[in-house]
């Protein structure tokens, strides 16, 4: 039998969002709680310790494996924790479970993980990438990208990124990391003078510092 992780005292299932709450409604009183709070140690180890809170995913999903919910945290603990294959298991079947495709650009990047860019170029083209929301198919579009230049198609990953949304105003994440993504795809493509530019604009947006943008671009701070 496997152990569970440990929880913090301080922990309660009152912690856990009140939507992902209600998903837990048809399991036991003691399974729902020890679900919940599995899951919210997930969240609070997830940046710091993504390997522990992909064991307390585990433990949830012992108890509650057909509940959609958790299989997508189990996938996003296991991404983030570079377990790749274990990752689109879970995101497969939290899809299956859910309908949802906003899983679709972290299970693309899970292909380039494993080694295998072309699938991740399949699923970039599935058609329910263009019902996401703007940042989704952006970051969709970056691992798309990325899958190029894995195949060594440098040019084709830059003309890929090269789309309308480089110009929006703002600084959302989506914003400085397709910039970032476009400018570093310029370089590698031997694109020096316009990838520098690039990666101007993207420090720009990024004003709280999160890339090395201003540095590859020469910017003075």
């Amino acid at each position: 039998m496997v152990e569970d992780p440990p929880i913090d005292e301080d922990v309660t299932a009152a912690d856990l969002d009140e939507m992902i709450r209600s998903e837990l409604s048809g399991l036991s009183g003691g399974a729902a709680n020890a679900v919940a709070r599995h899951l919210v140690m997930a969240g609070r180890l997830l940046d710091e310790d993504p390997e522990a809170a992909f064991a307390h995913t585990l433990a949830a999903r012992r108890r509650a494996n057909r509940i959609g919910v958790v299989r997508e945290a189990a996938g996003i603990a296991a991404y983030r924790a570079e377990r790749y294959a274990e990752a689109l298991s879970e995101l497969r079947a939290a899809r299956r479970m859910t309908g949802s495709a906003e899983y679709l650009p972290m299970m693309a990047d899970c292909e380039r993980g494993l080694g295998r860019p072309l699938r991740a170029l399949d699923l970039s083209a599935d058609p329910a990438v263009t019902g996401l929301d703007t940042a989704s198919r952006i970051e969709m579009l970056i691992v798309a990208a990325g899958a190029r230049r894995d195949l060594g198609e440098h040019s084709a990953a830059a003309a890929l990124l090269q789309v309308p949304e480089l110009r929006a105003s703002g600084h959302e994440e989506w914003v400085v990391r397709l910039r970032y993504a476009f400018a570093d795809a310029l370089e590698a493509a031997g694109r020096d003078k316009e990838a520098q530019r690039w990666f101007a604009r993207a420090a720009e947006a990024d004003v709280d510092g999160e890339t090395d943008a201003a540095e590859r671009a020469g910017v003075s701070g």
